[in-house]
């Protein structure tokens, strides 16, 4: 899968997750488990691991579980019980290499891989918890637009360095039209959390562009997943920082 490709599909499912959010709670949260489980089909095959099965299966497990503690934790903070089921999946990641029938090779490799994964996968939840605070939704829509246009440049055939910055530049300028049109968001807020999730798919795409797994579709697919994913919680952040 092309850089165009990826590019493009990680900003139709940035836009995706702005009309979740717009919706409701649920529809988000179903669409995070979705991503969820996109990332843990490729992220063995992409990070290399051993035991590809297991590590989805962990990797999912983790994810959606913490999706689903933090759907229905009734009061805030809602992600008060992800750090349960994190160390639930670390337990888990455990029990994958004790059924391994290979070897065990590489298991140092295998253990800090499959974790890795998880963690990428519970980032997804800050979409769901951000979208649950009062005004979160508003957020939500601005992150995800400042995604979307940010991926969207990445797909320019451009100089390395200028296709960087115009991503950066293109992602903060999407939050700070979001904050500029809706009233429960500052526009400072809304530049702010643009230009992080500008960053952040400028340095996902410099990490993962070269890495030899992307000519196979599962490993493309969780590396346009991953910054949908990883903007979830960042998105949060912000929101609990900057908008208090």
């Amino acid at each position: 899968m092309s850089v165009q490709t990826r590019s493009v599909l990680t900003a139709v499912l940035a836009a995706v997750v702005a009309v979740a959010g717009f919706l409701d709670v649920l529809p988000l949260a179903g669409l995070a488990a979705l991503l969820v489980l996109a990332l843990a089909a490729g992220w063995p095959a992409l990070a290399g691991l051993p035991f590809a099965p297991g590590s989805t299966a962990v990797v999912a497990l983790g994810g959606l579980g913490a999706v689903a503690a933090v759907t229905y934790t009734p009061l805030q903070p809602y992600l008060q019980h992800m750090p349960v089921v994190f160390a639930g999946a670390v337990v888990l990641a455990f029990v994958n290499e004790l059924l391994r029938r290979d070897g065990r090779v590489r298991l140092v490799e295998s253990v800090s891989g499959t974790v890795a994964g998880t963690v990428l996968a519970v980032c997804a939840t800050g979409w769901v918890a951000t979208a649950r605070v009062d005004g979160g939704a508003a957020l939500v829509v601005g992150g995800a637009v400042a995604l979307a246009l940010g991926s969207a440049v990445v797909a320019l055939h451009l100089r390395t360095w200028l296709v960087y910055l115009l991503t950066v530049v293109a992602a903060t300028g999407g939050g700070t039209l979001v904050g500029a049109l809706l009233p429960t968001v500052e526009v400072s807020t809304g530049a702010v959390l643009g230009f992080g999730v500008g960053v952040l798919v400028a340095a996902m795409h410099a990490l993962f562009d070269r890495v030899p797994a992307l000519a196979r579709r599962l490993p493309s697919v969780a590396v346009s997943v991953l910054p949908v994913t990883v903007s979830g919680v960042l998105v949060y952040v912000a929101g609990r920082v900057l908008a208090g």
